[in-house]
């Protein structure tokens, strides 16, 4: 596995022996939270160590946002907490104590600018995830925080005051205070493997059940496949499951060879899942029109009939809907490719604006966690104080980021979690 490298230019071997006194505090896990737990902690003069697994810190941020990083979002700290259901109230001190508005201010200071894009989103001005990784690392060295590369934490254990982390293939390293910032369960290539939780729950702490959150839906209509890459944008879907619907915003949905993706099916996904314990199958509907009602879209489809002539129904539709639905959109509806417009009878005009208002899918369930963006669930809230992240439970342990219990839709809400519950962490453990 290589070295440990401290970023501000010190090597340890991970074998090495540590220097005798404790740390004042070590931070496992070099996500958002985790390094931002280390910064505010090493800005109030305390001697901080970061173990991250990885060779590099923020794994993840990297993939956020489509490489962009979607950063956090300009809504107001009441819509943040709603954003998170539940577990929201638990939020509200960390929210209160690094909002968005300090989140931006924070990378402007470092000479990185942020821009807001439609529904609040705040991104880089670059639009690359990198440049928030690279601002954080030279945050990191400006404060003197020793980072130590390629190294997992399995254990920790409290004996007279001081907290003593096993790692693998090393001698153990000592603190007197301890920050938990490893991340959920999801996207394991990022280092997210759900340690923490096997961690916590070690020393006492309740686990809430881990689901994914904000992850692609798998339907079980085969032809599904052709579709694969194809984006829709503004369009509106619901899911069917007895007599109630869940109703998105307008945005975008992707196909893929599975089921679907994209922003409106991930930030439901969640939702969903609860409903799919109860109901087998969900019937997805895809509102392909959602600025028009049933009666204007037939006037505009008579009018196109009219002026385009006796032409192929398949060639009148690419005014319509994308190339690539048209074909299975026409299959669904029993209607014969070259059909031409003078030949639609009124039930299946009828048909193919009821299509274009609900064309079905049925889904089956989700990708599993591992694929997930959000692991909801984790250390349960209630064994955290809300004021400063520490445990209930162990005294000198704190946690950040998304090992604690619940999630959020996307648009930069859970983002903000991360850098707000890890400011809050590492000032309470320094303070403390």
């Amino acid at each position: 596995m290589g070295m440990g490298v401290g970023i501000h230019g010190r090597r340890r071997g991970r074998g090495e022996r540590p220097m005798k006194d404790p740390y004042d505090i070590i931070v496992i896990g070099g996500g958002a939270a985790g390094t931002m737990a280390a910064i505010r902690a090493s800005q109030l003069g305390k001697r901080v160590l970061l173990i991250e697994r990885n060779d590099s810190i923020g794994k993840k941020i990297l993939i956020t946002g489509k490489g962009r990083c979607n950063l956090t979002n300009t809504a107001d700290i009441t819509a943040f907490i709603e954003k998170f259901g539940k577990q929201g109230e638990f939020l509200r001190s960390a929210f209160h104590a690094f909002s968005n508005d300090d989140l931006a201010d924070f990378f402007k200071n470092y000479g990185l600018e942020t821009k807001v894009e439609r529904q609040g989103r705040i991104f880089p001005v670059n639009d690359k995830a990198r440049a928030v990784v690279e601002t954080m690392e030279k945050v990191l060295a400006e404060n003197g925080v020793e980072v130590l590369y390629k190294t997992r934490a399995s254990g920790i254990k409290r004996t007279a005051g001081v907290f003593h982390i096993t790692v693998e293939d090393a001698q153990g390293l000592a603190a007197t205070k301890v920050i938990l910032a490893t991340g959920g369960a999801s996207y394991k290539a990022t280092g997210s493997s759900g340690d923490g939780f096997k961690i916590a729950e070690e020393l006492g702490h309740e686990i809430t059940p881990l689901t994914p959150g904000l992850v692609p839906l798998v339907v079980k209509d085969s032809w599904i496949k052709e579709l694969q890459g194809l984006s829709l944008d503004n369009i509106r879907i619901s899911f069917e499951y007895g007599k109630k619907r869940l109703v998105s915003d307008v945005g975008e949905l992707m196909f893929t060879h599975f089921g679907v993706s994209g922003p409106l099916v991930l930030d439901l996904s969640s939702q969903v899942m609860d409903i799919l314990k109860e109901h087998k199958e969900v019937r997805l509907k895809i509102d392909l029109k959602p600025g028009l009602r049933q009666e204007q879209i037939e006037s505009k489809l008579l009018y196109k009939f009219k002026i385009k002539g006796n032409i192929v129904l398949k060639n009148l539709m690419k005014d319509i809907l994308p190339q690539r639905l048209i074909a299975r959109f026409l299959k669904l509806l029993n209607i014969g490719e070259d059909l031409r417009t003078n030949q639609v009878t009124q039930a299946q005009r009828r048909a193919i604006i009821d299509t274009l208002k609900a064309f079905p899918l049925t889904v089956t369930g989700a990708l599993p966690l591992e694929e997930a963006m959000v692991t909801c669930g984790g250390v349960s809230v209630s064994q955290i104080n809300p004021r400063t992240m520490e445990s209930r439970i162990v005294p000198g342990l704190y946690f950040a980021g998304e090992v604690i219990a619940g999630g959020a839709p996307s648009g930069g809400y859970n983002l903000q979690q991360a850098f707000s519950t890890g400011y809050l962490a590492g000032e309470k453990a320094a303070d403390a």
